[in-house]
């Protein structure tokens, strides 16, 4: 039987980070992640989740010059300047990243803009406290315009790591809208679902509450709040240029596992919000109600997922081989 002691060890404090990064300056972004990571780490946090696409950044206003058939110069040159700020990965940038971790002493997971060949993905990263990389999950489904600038992922990166904090895993902005996707992470056993988004809209919240209760798990919710002034004189949001004009509003929250809120939503500007998960919260819910366990009907329903890479080329050396043999 547990002692009381036992049970209190259960409790983990986690933060989520609602900031702006210096859009399209990785340089300048990943210093400022370092400050807000050591910042949450002094409030106690033991895993810091931070936005969608926060290095370098999320585009949002911009249409990089495309119409039906056209492109412009000027498009093509944003797409460039946003190609040089993104993080290669393994690389420089992941490394400065996981310092960060490692001195704030923090599992942290973050939303970045990954550069792979010539194109570019909607990345979360995962780091351990000792500065480690653990992983990462590509976006399986960029949204709308957002599929002019980023590549889909696959389903080789789609992880829930088993830490000694619990069971972490990531699931981007509307890709929390694909039943099945979560269906797979509540699958893995997920406990600390982390879900970085660009949506900032009040119907943000009651999804990520429904997902709590569906997952029976702590969800984690992280939205940027930037501002014009955050972006380049040059960069063409539809919004406008005033500099105190707010392109993203916020509304990060942490859910409980019935669907209670623990921090959050805030609308009001930059703030690390944190909350103390106690993960016993997650077998008193599942009593009732366990998704991928007993409330599920495998004679009925059966999901199946691929979690092979799919790589445009595959090189066999048969060939060669043959014609080795063939001299």
């Amino acid at each position: 039987m547990r002692t009381q002691e036992e049970f209190k060890m259960n409790i983990v404090r986690a933060a989520v980070v609602q900031d702006s990064p210096i859009v399209f300056n990785q340089e300048a972004t990943i210093e400022k992640v370092h400050s807000l990571v050591m910042e949450a780490g002094r409030q106690g946090a033991k895993l810091v989740v931070m936005p969608e696409a926060f290095v370098s950044a999320y585009p949002t206003g911009l249409d990089f010059g495309a119409r039906v058939g056209l492109r412009t110069a000027k498009g093509r040159d944003d797409f460039r300047r946003y190609y040089e700020s993104a993080v290669d990965v393994p690389g420089p940038a992941c490394d400065a990243l996981g310092k960060a971790a490692q001195e704030a002493a923090v599992f942290l997971v973050i939303g970045v803009i990954e550069r792979d060949g010539g194109t570019l993905y909607c990345t979360v990263l995962f780091f351990s406290p000792d500065g480690g990389l653990m992983g990462k999950h590509r976006k399986l489904m960029p949204t709308a315009m957002e599929r002019l600038v980023w590549g889909f992922g696959d389903g080789s990166t789609m992880p829930v790591f088993d830490t000694p904090l619990g069971k972490i895993g990531a699931v981007i902005c509307w890709e929390n809208y694909m039943p099945m996707l979560r269906m797979h992470m509540f699958a893995q056993g997920i406990q600390l679902y982390c879900a970085p988004t660009a949506d900032h809209r009040d119907t943000w919240l009651p999804s990520m509450r429904h997902i709590a209760l569906e997952g029976r798990c702590f969800v984690l919710s992280c939205c940027q709040y930037l501002i014009r002034a955050d972006c380049p004189k040059d960069y063409a949001a539809i919004q406008g240029d005033d500099p105190g004009t707010v392109l993203m509003r916020g509304g990060s929250c942490i859910i409980g596992p019935l669907g209670q809120i623990l921090a959050g939503p805030n609308f009001d500007g930059p703030c690390i919000l944190t909350a103390e998960l106690d993960l016993n919260e997650i077998p008193r819910g599942k009593y009732d109600f366990d998704v991928s366990g007993h409330y599920a009907r495998p004679d009925i329903f059966r999901l199946s997922v691929n979690t092979q890479p799919t790589p445009p080329v595959t090189v066999s050396s048969t060939g060669a081989d043959f014609f080795r043999r063939d001299k």
